[in-house]
């Protein structure tokens, strides 16, 4: 017999793939946004119910099936270093941790598990992570005294991991009972934040992840338009140039600001400190290669035409001896550099990553992959837009996969005695999601 769970802020399913996996059956979902339930819908033959809000009420708590898993990937924005960072002082999303509360509180399932942005337990959410810890245990549930975080890339391939940069909040509570939660409350984190069976995350390649182009519908859509080949082209040259000098030494982690490049900074009194330190390390870099970056202007008079994010250089690739061989984002802060190993988090706005030596963006699939749904996964004929969106929302299954079954097992005569089925299914899964392989709801 299946343990059964419910999925709450549901998205396109990470979750669902990930606990299904393990052997469970989803009994409920739900999930406020209508595209993202129709490729849930589409996928796991079960449509999500709307706002958890109006579920939670005392009068239709009952709608709620039993079950003996509640999975959340709650809203981040108030908790993201990308947002205005007001936690539970956001009273339209940073509050719906007290709905799964209520949830928690008249269905007293086995466990609880929880994710959310890192900064969730950052420096300036401290009263908020001691807060949900306080609410957790009150409620009967176990939980470490400090956050389990992790990523995908820590965990090497054959243990579901994946080549992307994603350090994640994860929260696996356990009901033990109110007296026992706050006694036990030293517990430690089952999982640490470092690589796992020596995996060295430099072996990853995304190169590894991705599509043949040839079996590519229309990816001439995904490739670099000419005047973005040109930003990168410009920089290359600057890049090369540079490395030829310095005799292949990298060049320096911080921004690189050409509008900045001078032989005496522009700091005002008014300048805040952090860019006063900016525009000096870009002064001294300047004057110390002076010849090699006026040559480069030379070469380059058009640039002072590119939009002004694109003048401005984040190289974080070590060594790498081209532009054209790295992983790329066009951000808000400038062009950021990276090898081409694993890929920053995929996010839900227009940052979709760029893979040099092809030229192009990554496609709807490939992200897909780097999430860790099943190959079988479709989005259907929505835009391609709406996809990554809905992707950079997600949980990467990989890691809640490993997450889920590392705590439990951590904890399993806890939850043998709670729900028999779902520590024999814990028990019996093997270390490695087998994803693609499960049935629908």
């Amino acid at each position: 017999m299946q343990f059964t769970f419910i999925d709450l802020f549901a998205g396109i399913g990470g979750f669902h793939a990930a606990l299904s996996a393990v052997g469970g059956r989803c009994v409920w979902a739900s999930e406020i946004d209508d595209a993202a339930s129709r490729v849930y819908a589409k996928n796991w033959g079960l449509m999500p119910r709307g706002d958890i809000r109006e579920f939670t009420e005392p009068e239709v708590t009952s709608e709620i099936p039993p079950h003996d898993v509640l999975a959340a990937g709650f809203p981040c924005q108030p908790f993201s270093k990308s947002g205005h960072q007001l936690g539970f002082r956001d009273t339209t999303r940073g509050t719906l941790f007290f709905n799964i509360c209520q949830i928690l509180e008249a269905r007293k399932p086995a466990v609880v598990f929880l994710e959310n942005v890192r900064n969730l337990a950052g420096p300036r959410q401290r009263e908020t992570w001691t807060t949900i810890v306080r609410e957790l245990r009150n409620l009967g549930y176990r939980v470490p005294d400090e956050p389990t975080v992790f990523s995908p890339h820590l965990l090497p391939p054959e243990l579901g991991g994946a080549p992307q940069v994603r350090e994640r909040v994860f929260i696996v509570g356990v009901y033990v009972g109110t007296e026992r939660a706050w006694a036990e409350s030293l517990t430690e984190p089952a999982v640490e934040l470092r690589p796992v069976m020596n995996w060295d995350p430099s072996l990853w390649q995304v190169e590894n992840i991705l599509q043949n182009d040839l079996e590519i519908p229309d990816v001439t859509e995904y490739q670099l338009p000419n005047d973005q080949q040109e930003w990168v082209n410009c920089w290359d040259d600057f890049v090369q140039s540079l490395l030829e000098e310095r005799s292949g030494t990298p060049l320096p982690g911080f921004p690189l600001w050409a509008d900045e490049f001078n032989a005496r900074p522009k700091i005002l009194p008014t300048t805040p400190s952090w860019k006063a330190d900016f525009l000096r390390k870009n002064s001294a870099f300047y004057v110390e290669h002076r010849s090699t970056i006026d040559s480069w202007r030379e070469r380059w008079p058009h640039f002072t035409e590119f939009p002004a994010s694109r003048r401005k250089l984040e190289w974080q690739a070590q060594d790498t001896g081209s532009l054209w061989d790295c992983v790329l984002q066009f951000r808000p802060s400038g062009i950021r550099a990276k090898r081409p190993t694993y890929l920053p988090a995929l996010v839900a706005i227009t940052q979709t990553s760029i893979y040099g030596p092809r030229r192009r963006r990554l496609t709807p699939v490939e992200a897909m992959r780097i999430q860790g749904l099943p190959e079988w996964f479709t989005f259907g004929r929505q835009r391609d837009a709406e996809s990554y969106k809905q992707l950079g929302n997600g949980v990467s299954v990989g890691a809640a996969y490993y997450l889920f079954r590392q705590s439990l097992l951590a904890a399993i005569s806890d939850v043998a005695a709670v729900s028999p089925k779902l520590a024999k299914a814990v028990k019996q899964s093997s270390e490695k999601p087998i994803l693609g392989k499960h049935g629908k709801c």
